[in-house]
Parts: C-alpha cells; structure tokens; sequence
C-alpha cells in the first residue's frame, strides 16, 4: 500500500486543479 504524506496530497490536489482549470 502506497503511504502519502502531506506534500504528496497537495501537490496532487494542485494537478488535478490546474488540468480542471485547463480542460474549463
């Protein structure tokens, strides 16, 4: 099982925001 830290969920959240931005 994979263990994020803090760093790891943010920068995720931070990607999935931008492709958002990208695809609206």
């Amino acid at each position: 099982m994979f263990k994020f830290d803090m760093i790891s969920m943010i920068f995720f959240i931070l990607l999935m925001v931008c492709v958002l931005v990208g695809v609206a």
